[in-house]
């Protein structure tokens, strides 16, 4: 059996983080989407035993037990009893990597899917949820990718069905941003509070986007100083022109702008990356992925 899964960027359109608790997590609430541009991961009931990554960002992605795909599958072949180490798993990594967006987790979230599928296919929903969470804050969001309210830990989701699509460009500097220090620096800048809003009272993208306006992410500024690539790339999104608003995603480097339609998004795209060459740029959409499974 050869099934492909498509594993999404996830996008933080607000991120309010609150001061850790006694044993350092972060209570969270924000609401997410996710792009359709994002990784693929091919598994092969049949082919030789590991991970191989392939791609453009595929530079420096473990292969080992570190890398989230490998960590996922242990915990479900531990949950269901199912012998994994013989699975063959091939990992085209477009999403660049330590960058804000999900991108590990939304390729483990892809390995239980396509888990399931091979190995325990009367899995109920809500066990493969309890593997998600093994595997970190954003296992149970990129499991299922589909807009949500987080609460919580950032495991607490309540599926949001009225977000209308998004058109965004997503733009990520090249530069990693180490997650445990952006977290540091917050905590040692005093928290604001993981409040969670009321919902917009038009859900119209005009609303939406006026809405967002009044929202943050409480880790922004700690990654700017830690990362002043940042910086450059809102300075960037912004002189582009067009974007109704400019905000970094989760812990960063990603900096992403949302547009009032498609060819804004695409234009504005267009500029940045001629302006710097050397970035990952991309125009899409933000709403809900629905689960891709290929069999081939």
């Amino acid at each position: 059996m050869r099934l492909t899964a498509f594993a999404p960027a996830k996008i933080n359109l607000f991120l309010h983080v609150g001061a850790p608790r006694a044993d350092g997590m972060h209570p969270l609430a924000g609401l997410s989407a996710f792009a359709d541009v994002g990784d693929r991961l091919t598994l092969d009931t049949e082919g030789p035993p590991g991970l191989t990554v392939t791609g453009p960002s595929a530079a420096g992605v473990p292969t080992g037990p570190e890398n989230l795909v490998l960590r996922a599958l242990d915990a479900f072949g531990a949950r269901v009893r199912a012998d994994v180490s013989g699975l063959s798993l091939t990992l085209e990594k477009h999403l660049p990597p330590a960058s804000g967006i999900g991108g590990g987790s939304s390729d483990a979230g892809a390995a239980l899917r396509l888990a399931r599928v091979a190995l325990a296919p009367e899995l109920p929903d809500a066990v493969l949820l309890e593997v998600a969470r093994e595997i970190g804050a954003d296992g149970p969001m990129c499991l299922f990718p589909r807009v949500a309210w987080t609460t919580g830990l950032g495991d607490v989701l309540t599926p949001e069905p009225r977000l209308p699509p998004l058109p965004a460009v997503l733009v990520n500097p090249g530069v990693p941003t180490p997650t445990g220090a952006v977290f540091r620096a917050h905590d040692a800048g005093g928290a604001r509070g993981a409040d969670l809003p009321s919902p917009p009272g038009d859900w119209s993208p005009f609303g939406i986007l006026a809405w967002l306006a009044d929202q943050r992410n409480d880790l922004e500024r700690a990654a700017r100083g830690l990362t002043p690539e940042i910086g450059e790339v809102r300075d960037a999104l912004e002189a582009a022109g067009g974007a109704r608003l400019v905000r970094m995603s989760g812990s960063g480097a990603t900096v992403f702008g949302l547009y009032e339609d498609h060819s804004a998004a695409d234009a504005a795209c267009r500029r940045v990356s001629a302006m710097r060459q050397d970035w990952w740029c991309v125009s899409t959409m933000l709403h809900s992925q629905a689960d891709e499974l290929f069999q081939h």
